[in-house]
């Protein structure tokens, strides 16, 4: 009986393999934490919130893929004596809430208070825009 019954030695080979797959394993985890980190800090992460008031001039349920409710508004720094707006900047935005869909149809065309959320990025179910509204009020 010639045959072997003890263990092999470890090679130096074994052991670079053990050490380098060790390695692989950590780098590969440390590249899904921080590519996890990333994605929460530009997509769900509130950068910014805030009021803005203007007059609402569009919205609509548009989209190929995802239908989003998009919507503009007309930001007036400077008026004229006919109530118009001399100065303006449009405010673009995205409305993630259905029920609000209603509130906006009935609102179009005045001059409205939104509040916003801003996100770094836009994902194609919550809309085109960073900035989700979640509430509107009529302005007086």
């Amino acid at each position: 009986m010639s045959a072997n019954t003890s263990p092999e030695k470890p090679t130096r080979w074994s052991g670079v393999v053990r050490k380098t797959k060790k390695a692989l394993r950590w780098t590969l985890f440390l590249l899904i934490v921080l590519l996890g980190i990333f994605i929460y800090f530009k997509y769900y992460y509130t950068f910014s919130e805030g009021y803005r008031a203007g007059l609402l001039q569009k919205f609509s349920y548009k989209g190929v893929l995802f239908k989003t409710y998009e919507g503009e508004l007309i930001l007036s720094s400077i008026s004229s004596t006919a109530n118009v707006a001399i100065a303006s900047e449009k405010f673009h935005f995205s409305v993630t809430r259905g029920d609000l869909a209603i509130q906006f149809d009935t609102l179009q065309g005045r001059n409205v208070i939104v509040h916003y959320i801003e996100k770094k990025g836009a994902l194609p179910w919550r809309g085109d825009s960073r900035y989700l509204v979640d509430s509107i009020a009529l302005r007086k």
